[in-house]
């Protein structure tokens, strides 16, 4: 009756969210499937689609969680009415806040890139 879903946004909900959008959109989620699950992009990208999907005010028993996690962040993909440009940058101010939370919690062991953000 219940679909497997996780709590936040899984890193194994990511290939589904290919040719969803243009071109850069598509770029980005082919370069964040080609990292590890702990680099600083994927986390980014998880954190992004967490924020854009309201993951935290997702209860288990909801409509959404029953669905299942790939089926909730496709449809807000499709829902989203900013170009993708706008993504990008919801996407840079995530990977800031990552970058951010890493500088100050060596403990995670979070891989870290020199390489600047996609805008």
């Amino acid at each position: 009756m219940y679909t497997n879903n996780e709590i936040l946004f899984p890193h194994s909900a990511i290939s589904s969210l290919r040719k969803l959008r243009g071109e850069r959109w598509n770029a980005l989620v082919e370069r964040v499937l080609s990292l590890p699950e702990t680099h600083e992009e994927t986390l980014a990208f998880m954190m992004m689609m967490i924020r854009l999907n309201g993951c935290m005010a997702c209860e288990t028993d909801s409509y959404r969680a029953m669905r299942g996690c790939a089926p909730c962040a496709q449809q807000t993909l499709r829902r989203f009415k900013g170009e993708d440009a706008e993504l990008l940058e919801l996407f840079d101010q995530a990977l800031q806040d990552v970058r951010d939370f890493a500088s100050h919690n060596s403990v995670f062991n979070i891989i870290q890139d020199e390489r600047s953000s996609l805008l």
